[in-house]
């Protein structure tokens, strides 16, 4: 099992505190250093960058959404960053809803044509390629080509996935896919449709690195980060797949009182309307007892865990506690 741990942009501190997170996840044995980029909320491109100049393995998980970027930036970013951290980066590319992008008037857009050139074009440009392309969504000329030899022809591409249509192509064209596992009972709906993917495309499943995203609480005595996970839980809630939810015995309908509270600016009322119930979206208690449920994952295909929410009432101690607990047990089973 791959440890990767994920910071999002808005929750457990500034950027400071995100970037010295990321330094401890490479001290304590992570692999992966994943930023959540998300509208309006702390930019990944920014705090990825500031830790590769503190760290010298850990690999670091750009995320852009291409509702707001162009492929011709991502493909610079990438490889800038990647010649920085000397072959460190790695592509997330996609999003987990696309109604946060009505906000901005771009949510109507069809995500899945998107990605489909905008993978086509980032791995021509990398391998030093004209990309002089047409097709439904880009139209580029012969002058569409690096003007530096990037570190590596080939960053690794990860599809953020949500819904059936996602999840196949992310396990028909990425490297890896990054499917949300809130709660972490949906895997089977999730690998399900990464799997038809792969099969579509006649590719093996060691292939694709399937990367579960969890909320997580930890600590010694199971202590739950009550209050950042509300916040966590009535932000992001709302947009979760119907189909996933019904694992717990919730439904969308569940958080429309709480949609319609952050609609008026009250997190403070959305937070107090977060059920016991909707915890089980995440994955809370000791370190023991969260070892047991990605034990589970990684017995039903999950190759990869990407650790995020509030990580636990202190996220310091959670990373050490992740590190010292969870971690060790898989390189032991290795062995």
């Amino acid at each position: 099992m791959i440890f990767g741990l994920r910071l999002l942009g808005g929750y457990i501190g500034d950027t400071t505190k995100l970037v010295n997170l990321g330094a401890l996840a490479e001290k304590m044995g992570f692999e992966f250093c994943w930023f959540a980029h998300d509208p309006f909320m702390r930019n990944s491109w920014v705090t990825a960058t500031a830790l590769s100049s503190l760290t010298r393995r850990i690999r670091l998980g750009l995320n852009f959404k291409p509702y707001t970027i162009d492929p011709s930036e991502v493909i610079t970013l990438a490889a800038t960053l990647d010649e920085y951290s000397r072959g460190r980066c790695v592509i997330g590319l996609g999003t987990h809803s696309d109604r946060m992008f009505d906000w901005i008037g771009l949510g109507s857009k069809k995500i899945t044509p998107i990605l489909r050139e905008y993978v086509l074009l980032i791995r021509r440009a990398l391998s030093g390629e004209s990309c002089e392309f047409k097709g439904s969504q880009f139209n580029w000329t012969s002058e569409c080509y690096l003007r530096f030899k990037p570190y590596r022809s080939k960053v690794p591409i990860y599809i953020s996935a949500f819904g059936k249509e996602l999840l196949e192509l992310s396990g028909e064209i990425g490297d890896g896919s990054l499917p949300m596992l809130t709660p972490p009972e949906s895997v089977d709906y999730v690998l399900k449709h990464i799997h038809a993917g792969i099969a579509k495309a006649r590719r093996r499943i060691e292939d694709v690195d399937v990367v579960g995203l969890i909320w997580t609480s930890i600590s010694k005595d199971g202590r739950v980060a009550g209050d950042v996970l509300k916040s966590v839980i009535a932000h992001f809630g709302p947009y979760l797949e119907e189909e996933a939810l019904n694992y717990v015995g919730l439904s969308a309908a569940d958080f429309t009182p709480i949609k319609a509270k952050l609609s008026k600016g009250d997190l403070e009322g959305a937070k107090r309307l977060v059920s016991d119930n909707m915890f089980k979206l995440a994955i809370v208690g000791k370190p023991d007892e969260c070892l047991e449920k990605i034990c589970w994952l990684e017995k039903k295909g999950i190759t990869h865990i990407s650790i995020g929410g509030p990580l636990g009432p202190e996220p310091e101690e959670a990373v050490k506690l992740i590190g010292q607990r969870i971690i060790p047990y898989f390189k032991e089973q290795k062995r």
